[in-house]
């Protein structure tokens, strides 16, 4: 049986100064070498094992050198996985190189694991071993399974060689949000429920030595949140709620007290309500909590990395089910900024939620607010799974969102936030439209939409998260489901928008 929060399963990681050598071969299962391809089969000379490493070059030289060399190991010497990659690639293309060394070398079931690079200046090194490594470390990384026989990962040990820890420690930090976003939505509906969730939300805070509070559906009540209650309307449990969970900066650490602002989609299930979706739109409709389960894996690698500003995280949990007291197109309802809605679809719920979520998240000051949300098809359509989509109200931000793409592997795309598109939601009745009819353009009118309920006064960056899920994995990501967003969020957040 899973648990609800990720088991600790990391490996034991020493950072070595010394360079490979006979004695890391003497003392490891494997060694991972990322090697430069412009000087290819020279560097092999510098290599332990290097003449069965030239022989094995020749032999697989048929018109073109090779990029990728094996060797078994031996009674005295480790294994040998070594892949030739160009130089420069972007972070992306390294993510997917380094993942492609991970997936060789996870069927040898090695426990001892030496990485390191040939070939390389040192600040050329640095982000490939960084890369490398979250490769390893995410393709390791044990899921949910209830199958009964259980199967524990082999690795115990990594060595990272010519390293010192400080340089990863960004690396380990958002590996463990990437890790908690993916394990969260993974999880099956039966057992995270919007009541288990808050529960293990409430346990990770009291792990992490956060600040929790949960809004149930008598204080939204309060707060006059009427887009969530609406569709938390049809829910058989009264458990759904908005989970605000807050990390203060270590004293000493924050004079300036900047107040980052996180907000996360967590539908735990979406029938799509009256306008019921079909089978195939429906079965994975448990994963349409991601945008949470991202803004919390967010704030937890921040957190670790005792970042200096203050974070706080809301988290919008409910379901979307369909029953006699589902809410229905053409209702009216009033969020809590005051602002009325026409209802035009029941499966257009995440923007409902993350109305009242907004709004009540910036009652409070922040100097930055970023929201996650699995929110529209339209993103996917426009973008495929490999990007996910940008939008801000800050013109100033859109290259900083997407060099943060670029340098992360995270890769995300902005789109127009042109007032002009609201005419397309206005409405004969209220004072906006949830959506249109025809669904042209929903990326860019969700956003416009959501716009409503955040102050101008607050910078803004909402993330569509069209890469939550892609078959066969995304970059060094081997599984369908990515847990996108919290690098690109630890990137954004740390060397442009705060830094």
């Amino acid at each position: 049986m899973a648990t609800l929060l990720p088991t600790q399963n990391t490996p034991k990681i020493t950072y070595l100064h010394a360079s490979w050598s006979a004695q890391t071969m003497t003392e490891n299962d494997l060694m991972m070498v990322v090697a430069n391809s412009k000087t290819g089969k020279n560097l092999l000379r510098q290599c332990q094992r290097s003449p069965e490493l030239l022989q094995l070059y020749g032999d697989l030289s048929r018109g073109s050198p090779p990029t990728f060399l094996q060797l078994t190991a031996t009674e005295t010497a480790a294994g040998i996985l070594l892949i030739f990659v160009k130089n420069p690639l972007s972070a992306f293309e390294q993510l997917q190189a380094v993942a492609k060394l991970w997936k060789a070398a996870a069927g040898l079931q090695a426990k001892r694991i030496a990485i390191c690079t040939v070939g390389f200046t040192a600040p050329e090194a640095q982000p490939l071993l960084n890369n490398l490594l979250a490769a390893i470390l995410a393709g390791n990384a044990v899921l949910p399974s209830y199958k009964r026989k259980q199967l524990s990962p082999s690795l115990t040990h990594i060595a990272v060689l010519e390293a010192k820890p400080s340089d990863f420690a960004t690396t380990l930090a958002t590996h463990a949000g990437n890790h908690l976003a993916r394990w969260l939505t993974t999880l099956p509906p039966n057992e995270l429920t919007c009541g288990s969730y808050r529960r293990a939300l409430q346990q990770l805070a009291k792990r992490e030595g956060w600040s929790a509070e949960f809004l149930n559906l008598a204080a939204l009540k309060k707060h006059q949140a009427g887009a969530f209650l609406a569709v938390a309307r049809a829910n058989a449990n009264s458990d759904a709620g908005i989970m605000h969970l807050s990390y203060r900066a270590p004293r000493g650490r924050g004079k300036s007290r900047r107040k980052l602002c996180l907000v996360g989609k967590g539908i735990c299930f979406d029938t799509g309500g009256i306008n019921l979706k079909t089978h195939k739109g429906m079965y994975d409709m448990h994963t349409d909590m991601q945008g949470s389960a991202v803004a919390v894996g967010t704030l937890l690698a921040l957190s670790q990395l005792q970042v200096p500003f203050d974070i706080d995280c809301w988290l919008a949990l409910t379901e979307n089910e369909i029953g006699p007291n589902a809410y229905r197109p053409q209702e009216i309802v009033t969020a809590a900024n005051g602002t009325t809605i026409q209802v035009v679809h029941s499966d257009a719920e995440g923007r409902m939620v993350l109305a009242d979520t907004l709004a009540l998240a910036t009652r409070q000051p922040a100097d930055l607010l970023i929201d996650f949300a699995t929110l529209t098809g339209a993103c996917v359509a426009a973008l495929t799974e490999r990007m996910s989509g940008a939008f801000s109200n800050r013109t100033d931000l859109r290259e900083p969102i997407e060099q943060a793409g670029r340098l992360s592997g995270e890769r995300v795309w902005g789109f127009p936030m042109d007032t002009d598109f609201d005419s397309d939601l206005d409405s004969p009745l209220a004072d906006i439209m949830q959506c249109t009819m025809d669904g042209k353009g929903d990326h860019i009118l969700a956003a416009r939409f959501l716009s409503r309920f955040v102050p101008d006064t607050v910078p803004w960056v909402h993330i569509d998260l069209a890469s939550a899920s892609k078959a066969g994995g995304l970059a060094h990501i081997p599984t369908e489901i990515t847990g996108f967003g919290v690098r690109w969020a630890v990137e954004f957040v740390t060397h442009h928008a705060f830094s």
